[in-house]
């Protein structure tokens, strides 16, 4: 398909972008701990670029070294000292004709004193995020001047750093949105109180830029259409803030919304339909005439392409997509959309990022190590020798593909009619549609990289031997876990119920296990039955993002469901289980017509010992046959050994 919007050259200010594709800020943590954009950076964003993205628009990128840390290994713009650095990622990025902009941040209080070496968080006013937890307090008047020429000594060091402009975050709660928005700016000096004490703040700084870089070099403000809280900035709020910002000569405005406290609004779980926050930017745009980029949980290009003929915006901005596939724009333009790996919504790069750690997607397993494990250091020495992956699963495609890249003659055995493994399965619960698409993906990409699939093949040793392989990848998956209890034959997997072509319906149903498996199955057979979740732990979700636990938990129990936790099953009976207190051991039963098993699996190797003895260390465990985990565990492990081998 052709995409003649998302392919022409725009204007953003005097600068023209080669497309209409931006990739928006995100934090990534990949700067080195001095604030500087180290050779892991580079890497990341100039892949990024050569993927196609026509502007780049950096992480959150620090202000204030005192009370402005947003996350661990944060890029800054705090002092001369980034200016080489920053160059060497802007030129890196100009290599592919894509142009970059820096956003400048500060997060106000929606940073934990922890990162800020235990100083109170500072905000407009005391108002406390309600996720964060931590009383900040309010700025004095002399304080804010001083933030203004934090910012503005940010945007300088930008633009002598050969960086083609800025964006000033006043979105999404932090800071500049802090002053801007009532919800949290209380003031009653000159930067509170009216429509325009609250946009002051900002006022100053556009203006401090403007007269230090010049009035032509490019300032981009990233602000809420809505932050969707009481009292907050709503959607006449953020129209009359763009027609202000306008007024004040910015070059474009980028539309995003939600604060820590409105939750998802922000990064858009699953749940989240492509395009559900469109309006903000539409009707922004018809406010204004300069440019409007927006954010709108996009996954597909026809849909990026639409939101331009249809006059929303006048770029599209693309993020999660360009971690989950930094080829996003390349393969959109060569008409190859079945190749693009579509991002989940299954927040795992939040997660990640949440526990300090650089960046990782449950599709990429490269992102966040480009710099070590980018296509160009795969070490080419298949030269056709044979490798056989057992199973069609995330882990055996990915191990496929890898070796397949290497060079390596590659045959895929999987025993059942279709490859995806379990994935398939995945793929059943509400919201999870994305997982189907992703099977597609790399179908084709296994198809495209030359990889022999032969399905309906049992693999054991003599299969293997008959395809020639000098080594062996067992990608077979695992086996649901059964506790050895009385009556435990009466109970069914959750692999069992999201296989039947029919769910059951109008029944009590019992499902032992709330981590991942467990919650997605509840909330599938919720719709039509009472269900009723055990959990042993004192939490559920495994490691899941908490938005989206939420969300689960929220689903089964508006169905009439319940989650129990810190209990565990002792023992299935005939319409009924019993379940102990998991620190009393008090026992209670509960009615259950169906019981539904979702403990976790237990790795499968089949014909492991014979193909042990075959292929010695040539035989290599990956995914669950190695250890089980999640698809972006299988992912990697299919990755990173095919990678090494």
């Amino acid at each position: 398909m052709s995409y003649e919007k998302l392919f022409k050259p725009g204007m953003i200010g005097n600068l023209e972008l080669k497309n209409r594709i931006v990739m928006p800020a995100m934090g990534c943590s990949l700067a080195e701990s001095t604030g500087e954009a180290g050779a892991r950076m580079i890497k990341y964003y100039a892949d990024r670029a050569r993927g196609g993205a026509g502007l780049i628009i950096t992480e959150i990128t620090r202000v204030d070294d005192e009370t402005g840390v947003g996350t661990p290994n944060q890029l800054s713009v705090t002092n001369t000292h980034m200016v080489a650095q920053l160059s060497r990622l802007a030129e890196a990025v100009h290599a592919y004709d894509t142009k970059i902009f820096v956003q400048l941040h500060h997060p106000g209080n929606q940073t934990p004193s922890r990162l800020i070496g235990g100083k109170q968080p500072v905000s407009a006013s005391d108002v406390t995020c309600k996720v964060i937890g931590e009383q900040p307090r309010a700025l004095t008047t002399e304080e804010v001047e001083a933030m203004v020429r934090k910012f503005v000594t940010g945007a300088v060091i930008a633009q002598k750093s050969g960086i083609d402009g800025v964006e000033i975050h006043a979105a999404h709660g932090y800071l500049v949105s802090q002053f801007l928005s009532p919800y949290t700016n209380k003031r009653t000096d000159k930067y509170g109180g009216s429509f325009e004490g609250r946009m002051r703040f900002i006022t100053e700084i556009i203006m401090g830029i403007k007269a230090y870089c010049g009035p032509k070099f490019p300032i981009s403000v990233r602000m809420n259409g809505s932050d969707y809280l009481p009292d907050g900035i709503t959607e006449e709020d953020g129209i009359a803030q763009a027609k202000y910002l306008e007024a004040l000569g910015i070059s474009c405005i980028n539309v995003s919304c939600g604060t820590y406290d409105s939750g998802a609004t922000i990064i858009e779980p699953s749940y989240f339909a492509e395009g559900w926050k469109i309006n903000l930017a539409s009707n922004i745009r018809k406010a204004v005439k300069i440019p409007v980029i927006a954010v709108c949980n996009v996954k597909h290009p026809a849909f990026a392409e639409k939101m331009l003929e249809d006059g929303a915006v006048d770029f599209v901005g693309i993020a999660r997509g360009h971690l989950a596939d930094p080829d996003w724009g390349k393969k959109a333009k060569a008409g190859k959309d079945i190749l693009i790996r579509k991002c989940l919504g299954c927040m795992e790069c939040f997660r990640i990022l949440n526990d300090g750690l650089p960046l990782g997607c449950t599709l990429n397993p490269v992102l966040g190590r480009e710099f070590e494990y980018g296509d160009e250091k795969l070490v080419k020495n298949g030269v056709g020798r044979k490798v056989a992956v057992i199973g069609g699963g995330p882990a055996g495609m990915e191990a496929a593909l890898t070796l397949a890249k290497r060079g390596f003659n590659t045959v895929l055995l999987e025993a059942q009619d279709k490859l995806g493994g379990t994935a398939n399965l995945a793929a059943i619960p509400p919201n999870k549609g994305m997982i189907t698409e992703f099977v597609e993906t790399m179908k084709a990409q296994l198809e495209e990289a030359g990889v022999e699939v032969r399905l309906g093949v049992k693999a054991d040793l003599a299969a293997i031997k008959a395809t020639g392989a000098e080594a062996v990848f067992m990608a077979a998956g695992g086996r649901p876990v059964l506790p050895a209890i009385p009556g435990i034959e009466g109970a069914v997997t959750a692999e069992d119920i999201l296989g039947r072509e029919t769910p059951p319906a109008d029944q009590n149903i019992v499902i032992i296990g709330g981590g991942v498996t467990g919650l997605e199955t509840a909330e599938y057979l919720s719709e039509k039955n009472k269900v009723t979740v055990v959990e042993m732990l004192d939490k559920v979700g495994g490691n899941l993002y908490p938005s989206v636990v939420m969300h689960l938990a929220q689903e089964i129990m508006k169905n009439g469901g319940a989650i129990l936790k810190g209990r565990k099953l002792t023992a299935v009976e005939d319409g009924a289980v019993t379940i102990a207190d998991a620190k009393t051991g008090d026992e209670t039963s509960l009615p259950a017509d169906l019981v539904v098993l979702a403990m976790g699996v237990r790795p499968d190797r089949p014909d492991y010992e014979a193909l042990r003895e075959a292929y010695g260390d040539k035989l290599i465990l990956v995914g669950d046959s190695c250890r089980p985990g999640q698809i972006y565990d299988a992912l990697h492990s299919g990755h990173d050994k095919a990678f090494v081998y």
